[in-house]
């Protein structure tokens, strides 16, 4: 039966009536989530246009009792890097702070007069911090127990672990930058190649620090004048074979920066590596350098073991390096090769062991370089409750940034009166923002904080997390 034009207008009203009505219950609730917020950082969300609803907030005294404050708790978010909390906090707790990755240089054969006849085997437990130097020091010691002519291959066994093949694009669509690089169980000098750019007067000036057979730079680096800025935007990166072509500008005053690159593939790179530094050595190589396994019952000619678990952290945490922790996390499988999946669940069985109920807890890497990886700040807050009282608790914490010291929040927080008075992990990526650890305020109780924003305007919460911070110091 088809409606009269009356009752059809009322139908209209009636149903823009009750859209204002929910339009008014919308932004009374918002309005009621918004106060439990303290006022200063309510207003910085307002300015940057961050709904209270994007945003979790958990405060509690490490000592226990009611919390200070529950904002969004158990909403299930983002939390960018500060994901590595749980993956360290693991390590340490499953490892130990003690636990060491080791790389060793296997042959079939036995050298005679300084000559391999066969090959030699290079193979990796999947240590997160074989970096130039230790490389160099495990080649020294094959080269001092008599080897200095390889007839065979270099044969690299990455067999500790199981992987995908890994596309360093696929997550921004920067495959050159040193953060995209996946993981390796044979993984040299980060899979990066360090280079220096210096403003002169003539131009900018090249330099590569990392040596690497073949290299060569093509440089088309323009030199500007005004400030350095965000000097990284200005500067591109290219790669054909082993060419690496650096071009755009680079300001006078930004002197002498640091650029990283991961260029080529696992077995290029350390091919590079390799070859210059034996040379170096006064070594040679008669075959290529290839993937492989270690023979079962193969010599061991020398070995290189990590730094312990304690300082590994430290790198991770302090400078938020992504490919260590995806290392590390791998570590936690306890089956070899280890896996993705059998590092979730191990990780799974611990937080069981430790009645810690984390249910929207999604791990994918555990690096936090991730789109899909889910945690609560109740979540977080856990992790750091009970690893204030677990017997790694020194370990992490040491490995925290310091406000204003050190780590990603050197320049963050200045003299002010944050400035180390919080040991905190940071969390960033397009759409979330990050805060999680630990913080003394000027009475001297120690709280737990973690604040966690996931919000097309995230980039613009910082402001907000520092009110936080600055609230909670100052109470």
């Amino acid at each position: 039966m088809r409606l009269s034009r009356k009752a059809s207008k009322r139908r209209g009203a009636a149903r823009i009536v009750l859209a204002a009505l929910l339009a008014a219950c919308c932004s009374l609730l918002q309005e009621a989530c918004a106060n439990d917020l303290p006022p200063a950082v309510a207003q910085a969300l307002q300015e940057a246009g961050i709904p209270a609803r994007a945003v979790g907030i958990v405060v509690e005294a490490v000592d226990g009792g009611p919390p200070l404050l529950r904002h969004n708790p158990r909403q299930a978010m983002n939390p960018a890097s500060a994901m590595k909390l749980v993956t360290t906090y693991a390590g340490l707790e499953l490892l130990g702070p003690a636990y060491t990755w080791r790389t060793e240089a296997f042959s079939e054969a036995v050298p005679a007069n300084g000559r391999l006849a066969g090959n030699l085997y290079l193979r990796g437990s999947g240590d997160p911090r074989l970096d130039l130097e230790q490389f160099w020091l495990l080649l020294r010691q094959i080269r001092t127990r008599g080897v200095s002519e390889i007839g065979g291959d270099l044969v690299l066994d990455r067999g500790a672990f199981a992987l995908p093949p890994h596309d360093p694009g696929e997550f921004d669509n920067e495959p050159l930058r040193p953060y995209n690089a996946g993981p390796d169980a044979l993984l040299i000098n980060l899979k990066s190649v360090h280079l220096t750019l210096l403003a002169e007067v003539t131009g900018v000036r090249v330099i590569a620090e990392t040596p690497s057979d073949g290299l060569r730079i093509d440089n088309r680096l323009r030199l500007a004048q005004g400030a350095c800025g965000d000097w990284r935007e200005q500067v591109k990166a290219a790669v054909d074979g082993q060419t690496i072509a650096i071009s755009g500008s680079f300001a006078v005053a930004c002197g002498e920066k640091s650029l990283d690159l991961a260029p080529w593939t696992a077995d290029v790179q350390v091919e590079g590596l390799f070859r210059t530094l034996w040379r170096e050595l006064g070594g040679s190589l008669g075959g290529h350098v290839r993937a492989g396994r270690a023979p079962a019952d193969g010599r061991l000619l020398a070995a290189h073991d990590s730094p312990p678990l304690s300082e590994i952290v430290r790198d991770i945490n302090k400078y938020s390096n992504n490919v260590m922790a995806r290392q590390l996390f791998l570590t936690l499988d306890n089956e070899r090769p280890a896996t993705t999946e059998g590092a979730r669940r191990r990780v799974a069985r611990w937080l069981q062991a430790k009645a810690l109920n984390i249910p929207e807890l999604v791990l994918e890497n555990g690096s936090g370089l991730s789109r899909s990886e889910r945690i609560s700040a109740d979540g977080l807050a856990q992790i750091l409750r009970a690893a204030w009282h677990s017997p790694v608790m020194p370990e992490l914490v040491a490995s925290l940034p310091i406000a204003g010291v050190d780590g990603t929040l050197r320049k963050r927080f200045g003299e002010g009166p944050l400035s180390g008075r919080a040991h905190l992990k940071t969390g960033y990526l397009d759409g979330a923002r990050a805060v999680a650890g630990f913080l003394l305020d000027r009475k001297g109780k120690r709280w737990i904080v973690v604040c966690l924003i996931n919000d097309p305007q995230a980039r613009l919460g910082k402001p907000a997390i520092d009110a936080l911070l600055l609230w909670l110091v100052q109470r």
